[in-house]
This record gives structure tokens, sequence and C-alpha cells, in this order.
């Protein structure tokens, strides 16, 4: 029961921290990181290893899945170079030079193991970043190229990182069998989650009941990451495909009844599981510190320093120069020396901001959990302890030197939204009240303010009824309504049904984006929830 208290108080200080967190305009997960960290500090606190198996599974499959469905398509085309440069540039550069600052400072440690410890810290964490960014409003690209770079460099990292690992393990790793492996993995994750996105949405919108409904998503996400390590592809990149095919078909198959309490659900666990995560390092930190003397403390905190620096100036090493070599092709393509014009750079504001949200979070401390312990087997992985102590002060460090500092960054550089993302929404509703209103077109001005009328007058007999009935509308509630209030109803839902079919072309088409898109949906979403109130009455209390 001692652990079971514990996580139930530390769930709640969470909570406590993350309002406080918004106080401040700081991420959350730095005040998380801070309280994981005096955790291992606290006497009587007990140790706890997680199963490495599991850790991956529980902590990135729902987050990613999370992030992955938001993603918009149209706007990561658009910088599909910025993006890529981050999740595969930055990365390898990232797992190269920590991988060098390991052996440098550990001479004893192999390179499959120190290359391990790169793939480990080099994947930033987006959440992070965007919970401050989100409330100073920068322009929506920097927000497109966080969130498209949190969803692809976890792939390219644990890619490497599961080779790593394996070849410390083994003892050896062929480089001929990389290439090609890499490869298969690729494509088959992207394959395999396209199939299952198909199979699984369709099953799941038939789904009526809504607590259901949200278990079997919960049920479908894990099981897509499972089945695809089974088949030794990536979990990762099968679940980022497999999310984003469904949020395109999910539009149009989930009822809102079932959208709106589910986007709840998800994001509730989203945070537990952050919280979770940061809670068992602290855990697993106890254990550490148990078994090491003071002078081996202070060498694991030198070598996690060194790491820390690492990461952060070879993230502001690609970023600058990837920008600096971006803004000079703008302007070639600008003065007609080259001929295309499709590419766009960072400022160098911009930059400097992308280059300080490399904020470590749940991936990086997941994957330093996932490290085998050596139980039966007797497999430990070499310097796991280390590894683990400097996955965590990375995380704790980045979160809390970068983290409390975007605020004042961004102010300082003066970086402002472009109202894109508000424009777009505005057309949105344009678009969707004029395909509404050609539905109810035939309907002179009279007639419309009238079933707006009986609109009301219906759900407010339906309520004396329930309430004079003890709850529960007699099925001659409805004689005073007929059949007039029945066709008011049907055409309020075909023009629902026209806004929402107009709004999904919208998207289709590129002429908004998912940040638009989401939020729009949201408002019929509501409406559509408003508008089940308009059956009859004897069938609405029949159908309870």
């Amino acid at each position: 029961m001692d652990v079971f208290e514990i996580i139930i108080a530390l769930l709640l200080a969470g909570a406590g921290l993350t309002a406080l967190s918004k106080r401040i305009g700081t991420p959350y997960p730095a005040m998380v990181a801070l309280a994981g960290a005096g955790l291992a500090l606290v006497p009587g606190t007990p140790t706890l290893v997680l199963d490495p198996e599991l850790a991956l599974t529980l902590f990135v499959a729902p987050v990613l899945l999370d992030a992955a469905f938001d993603a918009s398509l149209r706007d990561l085309r658009a910088n599909w170079r910025t993006v890529t440069g981050l999740a595969i540039g930055a990365v390898a550069l990232t797992i190269v030079v920590v991988a060098g600052v390991a052996r440098l400072l550990v001479p004893g440690m192999p390179w499959a193991v120190a290359v391990a410890l790169g793939a480990i810290v080099a994947p930033p964490d987006a959440a992070a970043a965007t919970a401050v960014l989100k409330q100073l409003r920068p322009p929506h690209r920097l927000l497109v190229i966080l969130e498209g770079e949190s969803l692809f460099n976890d792939a390219s990292a644990l890619l490497i990182y599961r080779l790593a690992v394996g070849a410390a393990l083994a003892g050896a790793l062929s480089p001929a069998g990389v290439i090609p492996q890499l490869l298969v993995v690729t494509v088959g994750s992207g394959v395999l989650g396209w199939v299952l996105s198909r199979v699984i949405i369709e099953l799941i919108a038939r789904i009526e009941d809504v607590a259901i409904a949200v278990v079997c998503q919960f049920c479908g996400t894990f099981a897509v990451w499972l089945l695809a390590e089974r088949l030794h592809l990536s979990g990762i990149l099968t679940v980022v495909v497999f999310a984003m095919v469904s949020a395109r078909r999910a539009a149009d198959l989930t009822p809102a009844r079932v959208r709106i309490p589910a986007y709840a659900v998800w994001e509730f666990a989203v945070f537990v599981l952050n919280v979770l995560a940061f809670i068992l390092v602290g855990f697993q930190l106890k254990g550490i510190l148990g078994r090491i003397d003071s002078s081996t403390l202070t060498e694991y905190a030198g070598i996690a320093a060194a790491v820390c620096i690492a990461t952060i100036l070879a993230r502001f090493a690609w970023v600058s120069g990837a920008a600096a070599v971006s803004r000079w092709w703008c302007r070639l393509a600008a003065d007609g020396t080259v001929a295309r014009r499709d590419t766009v750079g960072l400022s160098r504001r911009a930059a400097v901001v992308v280059a300080w949200c490399g904020m470590r979070g749940t991936v990086t401390l997941a994957a330093a959990l996932a490290l085998p312990t050596g139980g039966s087997d007797g497999h430990a992985f070499p310097y796991r302890d280390l590894i683990l102590f400097t996955a965590f002060s990375v995380v704790l460090g980045t979160l809390v030197v970068q983290g409390m500092t975007l605020r004042p960054l961004i102010n300082a550089l003066e970086l402002k939204d472009d109202g894109s993302v508000e424009r777009e929404v505005l057309l949105a509703r344009v678009e969707t009240l004029r395909a509404a209103l050609a539905v109810t077109a035939e309907l002179p001005g009279e007639e419309m303010a009238g079933l707006l009328r009986r609109r009301y007058e219906v759900m407010l007999r339906r309520a004396e009824a329930e309430l004079a009935g003890g709850g529960h509308a007699s099925p001659g509630a409805a004689a005073g309504d007929g059949h007039a209030f029945n066709a008011d109803a049907t055409i309020a839902r075909r023009a629902t049904t026209a806004e929402r079919q107009r709004l999904l072309a919208l998207r289709a088409d590129g002429t908004i984006g998912d940040a638009a898109f989401q939020r729009v949906e949201q408002e019929l979403d509501l409406e559509e929830l408003d508008l089940q109130q308009l059956a009859p009455i004897g069938e609405a209390g029949a159908s309870r």
C-alpha cells in the first residue's frame, strides 16, 4: 500500500504543480520533474523497478497517438524540410556528440552503449515547449515545426536505440545489415499502421456506448504497438501512421457524443502517464543513490552535466546551421538564381526559439526505464545506473533551464502570432454556415424564426413533462408537438450535417489546417449534442 499511497499523493501534487505552472508560465513537466527528483531524496520512500518491456508501451504509445492524432498533414507538408532536418539531422548529430562525450568521460564504455545513451537523450519532447508557447501565441509555424519534429524524432532516435541496445547485449552489430533492416522496418511500419487504421476505426465507429468506445480506443492503441513489436517493426512509426490516418476517418465516422468525452479522457490519460513517468524514475533513482557512494555520485553528476550541455549545444549547432542554409537558399530563390521557390527559411529569432525548445521528456525517461535490468537471464545492460541517472538529469536540466526561461525569451524576441489560424477559423465558420443556409434556403425568414422558437419550446415541454412524471416523459406528451416539429428537427439535422461535410471538404483540399478544423469541429459537436434534444418527446422518453 505504501507505493499506491505515494502515487496517489503525487498525482494530486502533480495536479497542483500543473495549476501553479500555468500561473507562472512554465511547462508543467518541469515542475513534475523537480518533484520526481525530490522523491529520490525523501527518506523512507520505497524502491520500485518497472518491467523494462512495459515502459515504452505504457508511456509512449498513448502519448504519441494523442500527439499524432492532432497533427496537420497540410502544415507538415509545408514545413517538411525543417521537420525532417530536426527529426533526422538534429537527432543524428546529438547521438554522435553525446556518444563521443560519453566515451571521452568513460573510456571503458562500449560504443554501442554510448550510442544507446545518445539515442535516449536525443529526442526532444514538444509537449513541454508547446505548453508554454500556446499561452504566448507565437507564429503558428513554430508550433507546427516543434510538434511535427516530436512525432518523427522519437521514431528515428528509438530505431537507433533498439539497434544499439541489441548490439550492446549481443556484443556485435553488422553494419551491412543495418540499412536494409531500417528500410524494412520503416516501410513495414507505415503499411501496418495504414491497414490497422482502416480496420480499427471502422470497428470502433460501430460502438455506440461511450465508455466501451473509449476503452476500445485505448486497447486499440496498445494492440497496434504490441503487434508492430511482435513483427519486429517500429511501434512508434506504426502508431504515428495509425493515428494520422485514423484522424482523417474518425472525424466523419465518430459521433459527437463519443468524441467529446473521448478527448477529455485522452487528455487526462496523457497527463497521468507523464506524471507517473517522473514518479517511477524518482523511485528508481532512489535505488541508484543507495547503491553508489559519494565519489561515484560526484562522477555521475559530472558526466550528466557534460551530456546535458552536449545535447543543448548539438541542437543549437544544427538549428543555427540549417536555418542559415535555408535563409541563403530562400535569398537565391527570391533573386531568381534557382528555380525552386518553395523553401521557407526560419528567421534568426525563430531559429533561436526552435533551438531553445529542446526540452527532453517522457520518451527519454521511458527509453531509459526500458533498458534491461538483468533478471533471471542475467543480461543486465552495461552502465544502466549511469545511463538512467544521466537521462533523468538531462530531462531535469533541460526542463528547468530551458523550460523556465522560454517565456522571457519569447517576450524578449517579440515573436507574435501571425493570425493564420484565426483567419482559417473565421473562413471555416463562414463556409459551414453557408452550407447550412443552403439546406434551409427554401424556408422563409418567419419559418426559420419559428423553427428556432419551437426548438426551445419542445425542450421546455420535455423538461416540464419529465419533472411532472418523476424524471420520465410520458408518450402522450409528444402530442402537442405533432409532425411539424419533426420536420423542423429533420431540417436542423440536415443543416448540421451539411456544415460538417463542408468542414471536412475544407480540410481535405488544404483550405484550412487541423488546428482550425478541430476548433470548428468542436463547435459543431456541441451543436450536434444540442440537436439531439430535438427528438420528439415520446421518442426521447422511450430511448431513455
